[in-house]
């Protein structure tokens, strides 16, 4: 999985985590800040984001503990391999 493939799949859930909130899609690459940016999303719907991915591609990156990250870029290359 490349980081372009699990930004492609960040931009997918947060654009159903919007959607299920009533909110229009936000267009997603590297530089966008997850939480206090222009994307609607809370510290939930990041934790529901996070899950979902560690689901998706079938590790945790945050099981030796957390690891700081902001931007949508810097979160998927923590899953990229």
């Amino acid at each position: 999985m490349t980081e372009q493939d699990v930004l492609k799949q960040i931009q997918d859930i947060t654009n159903r985590i919007l959607s299920d909130k009533g909110l229009g899609e936000a267009n997603i690459s590297s530089n966008t800040e997850l939480l206090g940016g222009e994307v609607a999303i809370d510290s939930l719907d990041l934790a529901t984001l996070v899950s979902e991915l560690e689901e998706i591609n079938g590790f945790d990156p945050f099981a030796s503990g957390f690891i700081e990250f902001q931007t949508a870029g810097e979160l998927a290359r923590l899953y990229a391999r």
